[in-house]
């Protein structure tokens, strides 16, 4: 196991005696250019706890008001505040039946469709929403919850409405004490709910940590296929569907080897990376096996080191653009469509993929300039650093019977060298296909909970987002 430089360490030990925690809240790592005013100043607008009132002293009302005029409509909220639409959008939004059909949640008009001057000829308010009564002929009338109007609001935004918790916890080789596990029976159950609530749980423990365990599996390839398959779809790459390996070099790649692994991310050579790598260890016997232990890193939590110790090596490692490529298996050049950089951020400027493996990087340097090339270098050996030090590295010994579930998009694996005969099967699904599951089961079992005015009438306003 490698150590970090004795910079690195040092700065280690200074932020481990400042937190005092081997877990830490997702802190929206973020370039300091895409911060927001709202995202820097949070915390000023986050509700202070409800005062007691006078009994003599009338409850404020709950009910919104609304104004218009020939461009914008204004909402007044009961808390003071004020979100202003252009017309336009509104109209653009209606999820009337001759606007959105409910069945399929799709719209049904186009932007040509929509009359440029539109504007309101009425609007009302209640504890429904937003009334509004346009001017076209024959009158078209549209209802928007409020809810859905807090949410959308852009001028300006809802912070507490923008800003929403995240659930994901940063990590570091400390995890080892508790990782995020579950039962394979919780998975499988005969009873339907039950396993969807399992299923829900895996998913749910993958997103606020970047992977689980789920014990308990018989060690044989066609059982982890099947549970595979109960998760979400397998994806199709050149190396398969479902595949089962052992260190024979069927495919051109260190995987089918017994070499040991630095702590990468899988497929940085597709232009969508594959979501969820899916591990299980069918055979190591031992002896004469020996070795093969696997590396986790929360790449997440590195990069937020990096921010925080070396900002403009995170924000580098944000903007140059480094070309990789799968050549080792004959028949098959795979390279992303556009070249992306490490660390990619969301529309919200959060980080929200990283891509690292210095085993299938390509040639870096195209279009920089000579400052760049050398201030790449630096980046990325000062993160390598970061991810090879004691504090990020969690070293597990996988056992048959024991099924790794891990986000390519956050999390990165390795392994150790090995020895003997080792028999590895697993797959990936697509990150749409996983967040999809995810989406549809929380809303199955959690939605109303988390969004009570998601359902208005007939129509789903949770989707769309």
């Amino acid at each position: 196991m490698s150590k970090p430089t004795t910079t690195i360490a040092r700065h280690l030990a200074k932020l481990g005696r400042r937190t005092g925690v081997s877990l830490h809240p997702f802190n929206r790592l973020a370039l300091p250019s895409t911060q927001t005013p709202q995202s820097r100043s949070r915390s000023l607008s986050t509700a202070s706890p409800k005062e007691r009132r006078p009994a003599s002293e009338p409850r404020p009302t709950t009910i919104p008001t609304a104004t218009f005029d020939q461009q914008h409509t204004t909402v007044s909220w009961p808390d003071g505040r004020e979100s202003r639409f252009d017309n336009y959008f509104l109209f653009d939004h209606c999820r009337c039946s001759k606007c959105f059909q409910t069945q399929t949640k799709q719209r049904l008009k186009t932007l040509t469709e929509l009359p440029t001057d539109i504007q309101p000829v009425s609007v009302e308010t209640d504890t429904a929403g937003l009334h509004i009564t346009w001017s076209t002929s024959p009158p078209h009338k549209s209802t928007y919850p409020s809810q859905f109007l807090k949410k959308a609001a852009y001028d300006p935004p809802l912070a507490s409405y923008h800003e929403a918790e995240d659930s994901r916890i940063l990590w570091n080789s400390k995890i080892v004490q508790s990782p995020p596990t579950v039962d394979h029976q919780d998975l499988v159950h005969s009873k339907a709910e039950t396993s969807e609530r399992g299923i829900l749980k895996l998913l749910n423990r993958v997103h606020d940590f970047g992977f689980c365990f789920i014990t308990d599996v018989p060690p044989t390839a066609d059982d982890t296929k099947w549970l595979i398959e109960r998760i979400a779809p397998i994806r199709q790459t050149h190396y398969g569907g479902f595949w089962s390996f052992t260190a024979d070099l069927s495919h051109g790649d260190l995987a089918y080897s017994n070499e040991g692994l630095p702590a990468h991310t899988d497929t940085t050579y597709f232009t969508d990376p594959a979501g969820l790598q899916i591990f299980h260890l069918l055979s190591h016997p031992s002896p004469p096996g020996t070795g093969g232990t696997t590396l986790l890193v929360d790449a997440f939590y590195t990069a937020s080191l990096l921010s925080t110790l070396y900002p403009n090596s995170y924000s580098l490692l944000s903007r140059l653009r480094v070309p990789a490529h799968a050549s080792g298996t004959p028949g098959t050049i795979l390279r992303p469509t556009i070249s992306q950089p490490a660390f990619s951020h969301d529309e919200k400027g959060q980080l929200s993929l990283v891509r690292w493996n210095n085993e299938d990087r390509g040639v870096v340097g195209r279009g920089w300039t000579p400052e760049e090339v050398k201030g790449w270098y630096q980046a990325s050996r000062r993160f390598e650093e970061l991810n090879r030090s004691e504090d990020a590295e969690y070293w597990v010994q996988l056992s048959p019977g024991t099924v790794l579930v891990i986000d390519n998009w956050r999390v990165m694996h390795g392994r150790s060298a090995f020895t003997g005969s080792r028999t590895m099967c697993g797959a990936y699904v697509g990150a749409d296909d996983w967040k999809s599951r995810r989406a549809v089961l929380t809303k199955k079992y959690e939605g109303r909970r988390k969004d009570p005015a998601a359902i208005s009438g007939d129509v789903d306003w949770s989707v769309g987002w």
